[in-house]
């Protein structure tokens, strides 16, 4: 009989930050029973992937082993271990385990895939132990920057291990449950395999702050500011957009939210009781109507989203609101890495209309929800356990993360996407990144990375496109040729759209009448290509047309 073994393999997550996706696993080689921990996005860009709307994992690997899934565990609502949860659901559908808040936004991204509700189940901290095959898992309060953020105890007959999700060490949160010390003493006690752990702030080495020391600086901000005031932070960080609001309600401000995610979050956060004394707000149609120094607005797209209410107030007027000079904006969050030029060129259009932007570089309207170096230290410490797994990062996170545990005296393992670990035996045993990728969401359909659209588009954006219809007469002398080129460049002017046609109809002067059609547009494309390279520099991207041949 083959041994049985626990295993954990991260398909997102480990390598990148978002995406998150993690696997464990127990039972013998190939016929392990497996969970699932999160199902995250990571947003797009133009300047890598143009027109995707999400990027998400690939859940191949999972689909194939579907029968063996016995549940997802969702350790808190951030979109990045999240927003891929409905795609899941189309392909491994299982029950779905979240404390209170969470559980509202996971049915909301199952609602927008049109499942039930039975699907949801949800679940107390840790008086409840969930059953799902050889596996029990807690739920354990955690700070972060999200109502009821939770660890995970995953337990099974090859160990114990304790899954932050993401996390920071804050004894006065102002929404959910303080950090206690003595939980995670208690825990250490029952012996941890492994501690699976936040990444993300590992670079970060001085003392984290608490959410509740930001009020007054945004107290004293507001009382300075003549003006309107735009303030914009993560719609899901309920805990500094309550903050916010309620310092401009005490400054004798009104405040509006603007964008779907600031309504969503707030109203899920009064409806699950995470939140009770969230104040009143003002209707867009009527807060246009109030004095500029009387007004709030509370705004999404933190990260510079291009269509997220941000940007769209940089850009002019959006919902009736306009920002004039003498106004301000409060940008509350930290850039994501990969971020950095959407949030810059956000900036730069307040900047160019006279706006002034606060980027908060020295963080006196921000605090991390991440665990710094020293939260790190103090959790290793506290666990005490057999051997430190850093997740959530890009590589170099978990390299530090690693080199940081070994300076602790703790054994460390780094697992990338696709890798398996044997937890009991602390080494990887398996490689399976080459089945482990990314999905595009491209409008309603999901398509494969490796499919070239994104790749065609990255190149008509460099290169530009010609199109060219050949319509052939019974004579070579009747054949018209039509041509449209974008983006080459003087790309409409008639002498580009003539220096194709010319070089078509010089193509179809050589040709031998016996070769198929497809030859021939190949042929001609080539020719398009080489001519225009020739003449500015530029291999676009040619489609050719026939019709008649």
């Amino acid at each position: 009989m083959a041994a049985n073994r626990m295993v954990y393999m991260p398909l997102g997550g480990a390598g990148e930050i978002g995406m998150n996706l993690y696997v464990y696993g127990f039972g013998p080689k190939g016929r392990e029973q497996l969970i699932i921990v999160d199902a995250g996005v990571m947003f797009s860009d133009m300047e890598t992937t143009p027109g995707i709307d999400l990027i998400l994992p690939d859940f191949s690997w999972l689909e194939e082993r579907r029968q063996r899934v016995m549940g997802v565990f969702v350790t808190h609502a951030h979109e990045d271990h999240l927003g891929a949860l409905g795609y899941l659901h189309r392909r491994v559908k299982v029950p779905i385990y979240a404390r209170r808040f969470t559980a509202s936004i996971c049915q909301r991204k199952l609602d927008a895939e049109g499942f039930g509700t039975s699907s949801i189940q949800m679940v107390r901290d840790l008086t409840t132990a969930i059953e799902a095959g050889p596996f029990r898992v807690k739920f354990v309060p955690i700070t972060h920057s999200v109502p009821e953020a939770s660890a995970l105890i995953i337990e099974s007959p090859g160990g114990l291990v304790l899954h932050t999700g993401d996390f920071k060490i804050d004894e006065k949160p102002l929404i959910g449950e303080a950090f206690d010390s003595g939980i995670w003493q208690r825990l250490s006690k029952e012996g941890i395999s492994a501690l699976v752990c936040d990444s993300t702030n590992v670079f970060f080495d001085r003392e984290g702050r608490s959410e509740s020391t930001i009020g007054p600086a945004l107290a004293d901000l507001f009382t300075s500011v003549k003006g309107a005031i735009a303030a914009t932070t993560f719609a899901s960080n309920v805990s500094r957009v309550r903050q916010i609001a309620q310092q401009a309600v005490e400054c004798g401000r009104s405040v509006v939210l603007l964008g779907a995610a600031m309504h969503r979050m707030v109203g899920a956060a009064v409806e699950s009781g995470v939140i009770d004394d969230f104040p009143k707000c003002v209707d867009p149609s009527e807060a246009v109507r109030l004095p500029r120094n009387r007004l709030l607005l509370l705004t999404t797209g933190s990260q510079g989203e291009p269509r997220a209410a941000t940007a769209q107030l940089s850009n002019g007027k959006f919902r009736g609101f306009q920002l004039v000079p003498g106004d301000i904006v409060v940008i509350s969050s930290r850039t994501i890495p990969g971020n950095e030029r959407a949030v810059a060129r956000v900036v730069n259009r307040f900047s160019a209309s006279g706006v002034k932007v606060i980027e908060d570089h020295r963080e006196l309207y921000h605090v991390s929800g991440h665990a710094n170096r020293q939260d790190l230290t103090r959790m290793q410490r506290l666990l005490k356990p057999k051997m430190v797994v850093p997740m959530h990062g890009e590589h170099r996170h978990l390299t530090e993360h690693a080199e940081l545990a070994a300076s602790n005296g703790f054994h460390s393992e780094i697992v990338a996407n696709g890798s398996m670990l044997d937890i009991g035996r602390r080494k990887i045993i398996a490689d399976y990144s080459d089945q482990v990728g990314r999905n595009y969401l491209d409008g309603n359909e999901i398509i494969s990375f490796d499919t070239g659209i994104v790749r065609d588009r990255l190149r008509m954006a460099r290169e530009g496109v010609v199109m060219v219809a050949v319509t052939f007469g019974r004579r070579q002398v009747e054949t018209e040729i039509s041509v449209r080129s974008i983006g080459i460049g003087n790309g409409h002017d008639k002498q580009t759209d003539q220096l194709v046609a010319e070089t078509v109809q010089a193509c179809i002067g050589q040709l031998e009448m016996r070769e198929g059609p497809d030859a021939v547009e190949r042929q001609i494309a080539v020719a398009i290509r080489r001519g225009i390279s020739h003449a500015v520099g530029k291999k676009p991207v040619v489609r050719v047309i026939l019709s008649g041949y």
